[in-house]
């Protein structure tokens, strides 16, 4: 379960970063996302749901 959830971790780090031309109007969207599931999936860690 901990490989998968590091998995789509890495994808979508990777997704967030601005790396094409189109992708850097997009604002804080991406990495703000990441960060929303981030501080989930440490919550669920710190609770033992996970």
């Amino acid at each position: 379960m901990s490989l998968i959830l590091l998995l789509i971790i890495v994808l979508l780090l990777l997704g967030a970063l601005p790396a094409w031309p189109y992708s850097r109007g997009w604002g804080y969207g991406p990495s703000g996302g990441l960060g929303l599931i981030l501080i989930i999936l440490i919550v669920l860690l710190v609770l033992g749901v996970l």
